[in-house]
């Protein structure tokens, strides 16, 4: 559990400092990139603890984060509706990579809340099930 932990570890740092951005009602454009791009690298480490505890907690294998949230749900991580927000958030994370457009960028930092949020519920639930026994 020694790599799950450090993952997760790296997770919440990461969170975190989405965190200090995701929450602002009326961002700068200079905030709002921040925090998309602090959303990219969240959401990097949040899929690759998931892919970790996965292996390491479940022995399932996931090489894609899509394939990770949907075996997060099928291990009962991740309800029904919080995978299909996690879904959505993997598509969005592929956009910020790919595309760059003033809409797009404030359609997905409109959602970084909710982003946050879930990635901490899941991530919290990661480090009760990592727990020694």
């Amino acid at each position: 559990m020694g790599r799950v932990l450090e993952r997760l570890a790296v997770a919440k740092r990461a969170l975190g400092t989405l965190e200090e951005l995701a929450y602002r009602e009326a961002p700068s454009p200079l905030e709002r990139d921040a925090a998309i791009q602090r959303f990219e690298y969240t959401f990097e480490a949040f899929w690759k603890a998931l892919q970790v505890f996965l292996r390491e907690r479940e022995g399932l294998e996931a090489a894609s984060p899509k394939r990770a949230i949907r075996l997060a749900h099928e291990v009962g991580l991740m309800e029904e509706e919080e995978a299909r927000l996690a879904l959505t958030m993997a598509d969005d994370r592929n956009l910020t990579v790919h595309t760059y457009n003033e809409t797009l960028a404030q359609a997905i930092f409109a959602r970084l809340g909710g982003y946050a949020q879930l990635m901490g519920k899941v991530l919290g639930r990661m480090m009760d099930e990592g727990r020694p026994l």
